[in-house]
């Protein structure tokens, strides 16, 4: 298996240095496309490992550690040039793995990170399993979807529809496909329960701030969208 490193750096020079080296190691690195929109390639990318920078553009480090947390566990490890007692206290706190500070030499950087990833993947075998849908994060390890700092769990039918159905987004899925799918995972359920389960999963969808994100097509079947479809 190829060990996937998001490295959030925004000096060319030093992420094209990790990337070249590392690659010896048979370690693929990728790097933001926008430094406004990290989040979209965490979870695009799935990465067995992020490397931060604390001074970057838009947001700092420390932002997008908190923004990773809030939904995965994945090994993260800071790169930074600071070199402020505080600024490694904050990084640990915020579940940061380890700290390495700049000028730094690439084979402690490379050691460290092997080190991460062989306590991290040797004894867990655990992959990102996150989507996003209208803005929120769909956890399906956790069972949980996020939206605007607003948590919902969901029970394990709930979240076998809603994966359906955002799966097909902007696409009818029909109650016959939905209960199918269902008992094809032993999840025996009938027409009534069906739509006990759909409509408890609209009103926790609504808690949390997204509304008419699960539309019923009468006669047809449910359909998630798109805000603005």
């Amino acid at each position: 298996m190829e060990l996937k490193i998001l490295l959030i750096e925004d000096d060319p020079s030093i992420f094209e240095m990790i990337q070249t080296r590392f690659i010896q190691w048979s370690l693929q690195v990728v790097g933001p496309k926008n430094f406004q929109k990290v989040m979209d390639d965490f979870i695009e990318e799935k990465p067995h490992l992020v490397i931060i920078d604390i001074q970057l553009p838009a947001y700092d480090g420390f932002h997008w550690c908190r923004e990773i947390r809030h939904i995965s566990k994945v090994p993260i490890l800071f790169l930074s040039s600071r070199d402020h007692p505080m600024d490694m206290v904050m990084s640990m706190q915020m579940g940061a793995d380890d700290f390495v500070q700049k000028p730094f030499h690439m084979e402690v950087l490379l050691a460290k990170v092997q080190a991460i990833l062989r306590r991290t993947y040797d004894y867990i075998e655990e992959s990102l399993d996150v989507t996003r849908f209208n803005g929120a994060v769909i956890d399906y390890a956790r069972s949980e979807i996020m939206y605007n700092g607003s948590l919902a769990s969901l029970t394990k039918n709930e979240l076998f529809i809603l994966r359906i159905l955002v799966e097909k987004t902007n696409q009818i899925v029909s109650r016959d496909d939905l209960m199918r799918k269902l008992w094809d995972d032993e999840r025996f359920v009938n027409d009534n329960t069906l739509s006990v389960n759909v409509n408890r999963l609209r009103t926790k969808l609504e808690d949390i701030g997204l509304q008419d994100v699960i539309l019923t097509k009468k006669g047809l079947g449910y359909i998630a969208v798109t805000q603005g479809t």
